[in-house]
């Protein structure tokens, strides 16, 4: 682990990065300079599967190649003490975002939500905030305290989506049918949430929660947001990916297999274009 007052100090940088993105507006980000764009789905503290994906993205090659990563937290990788080890991704993260400011990004899932937030979550008798608080204190120790609510402020200050120029809009999900009539593409690009944004049925709960995949609600919200096509994470998948209908890929690095995602951003692109560039490992 890096010393503690090393880790605070890419961190806080990161977060500066971070609301500087180039074309970000409120919390929604029009990519800029990017003419290739790579998604990786949901890695829930996998380091193996985000030295994959970086090998492939290979930035510093690739200048106007971005990579997006999503929902980083959360894992059953764990400590002698029983903490979990996934904030280590995200430290990975705040040194990548140091290195690439403009070329990498991470949208936060319903985990990231949940942590920062302080709503509950868990599966079976894990409860993933107090394991998550409990890694970052068996890595950090006395600085624990700081530098988890640094992690926090990061996970507040992260876009809650991404667009690329031709027409390709990513997220963590896609909001749900029933709440579409009162979404408006707007309040992505507002400066502050409200507190009711974060609960159910407000546009941050409702963009993170989503698993409502008919084709009629992907239509809908694409519309919505002036798109084409939707790459989204949160929904687990037994091949690393999934097509629900015919303007949405979900990409999952959370299991084996795995899938991202890599294809044109700024030409325009055929929805056969966009399915052959799942690539699977």
């Amino acid at each position: 682990m890096p010393a503690p007052d090393r880790m605070l100090n890419i961190l806080r940088r990161a977060i500066e990065h971070t609301k500087a993105t180039a074309g970000r507006v409120g919390y929604f980000v029009n990519l800029q300079n990017c003419t290739e764009i790579l998604v990786a789905g949901d890695m829930h503290g996998d380091i193996g599967n985000f030295q994959t994906v970086m090998k492939a993205a290979d930035l510093a090659q690739h200048p106007t190649r971005h990579l997006v990563l999503q929902e980083l937290i959360h894992s059953s990788y764990r400590y002698p003490n029983g903490g979990d080890k996934s904030h280590q991704l995200v430290d990975l993260f705040a040194a990548l975002k140091c290195q690439f400011p403009q070329q990498v990004h991470y949208l936060p899932g319903n985990h990231e939500l949940a942590q920062f937030t302080g709503r509950p979550i868990g599966k079976g008798e894990d409860r993933f905030n107090e394991l998550y608080v409990r890694g970052i204190q068996h890595a950090y120790g006395e600085a624990a305290t700081e530098i988890n609510a640094t992690h926090n402020e990061l996970f507040a200050a992260l876009p809650i989506a991404l667009r690329t120029s031709n027409g390709i809009f990513v997220s963590h999900s896609i909001i749900a049918e029933r709440y579409l009539p009162t979404f408006r593409f707007l309040q992505l690009q507002q400066s502050q949430y409200a507190e009711s944004d974060f609960q159910p049925g407000g546009v941050v709960y409702s963009l993170v929660w989503g698993r409502d995949t008919s084709q009629e609600a992907a239509d809908e919200f694409l519309r919505r947001v002036e798109s084409d096509f939707v790459i989204t994470g949160h929904i687990p998948t037994d091949d690393g990916y999934l097509l629900p209908n015919t303007k949405q890929v979900i990409v999952d690095c959370s299991a084996s297999p795995s899938a991202y995602i890599l294809v044109p951003a700024d030409v325009p692109i055929t929805v056969e274009q966009l399915r052959a560039g799942i690539v699977t490992f």
